[in-house]
């Protein structure tokens, strides 16, 4: 039989592959996407003056990362913390006055509005983490035990 010779992988699998690959636990990729999301928020209120599509456009990468780096063990709590980290990283762009009411409901208006960005990067990280359980599932394979005698 022939042996097929391997491709080299595209630049952009190799440029994956160098960066850092830690794992969060369920607590720690939560953390890290409502801290990165915040960030993001603060930014674009400062640098874009509160655009949602700015700040949509920067939460499907952190929604893809932080189910990349969640732990195998924690696959299903990313796509439940990038949704939160979403609603956390929207109050300084959102437009709220008058007290604590005014901007609590101007949170829940910009969620409202910007639902899309909202749901798209919780597909994002819900399609990873499947993928990356499908992978581990795969690899898997029971064993065969020996015929007790």
């Amino acid at each position: 039989m022939y042996r097929v010779a391997a491709r080299p992988a595209p630049p952009f699998v190799l440029a994956l592959r160098r960066l850092p690959q830690p794992r969060l636990t369920s607590l720690g990729g939560g953390l890290f996407a409502a801290a990165v999301m915040f960030l993001v928020g603060c930014l674009d209120w400062l640098i874009f003056d509160g655009s949602a599509a700015v700040y949509g456009v920067l939460f499907l990468p952190v929604s893809a990362v932080t189910a990349l780096w969640v732990r195998p063990a924690d696959l299903v709590s990313a796509p439940i913390s990038v949704p939160i980290a979403f609603a956390f990283g929207i109050v300084p762009i959102a437009d709220g006055a008058g007290g604590l009411g005014g901007q609590a409901m101007a949170v829940v208006t910009a969620l409202a509005l910007h639902a899309g960005w909202l749901y798209g990067g919780t597909l994002v990280a819900g399609v990873i983490a499947s993928v990356r359980k499908l992978r581990l599932m795969g690899r898997r394979r029971p064993r065969p035990t020996a015929p007790r005698r």
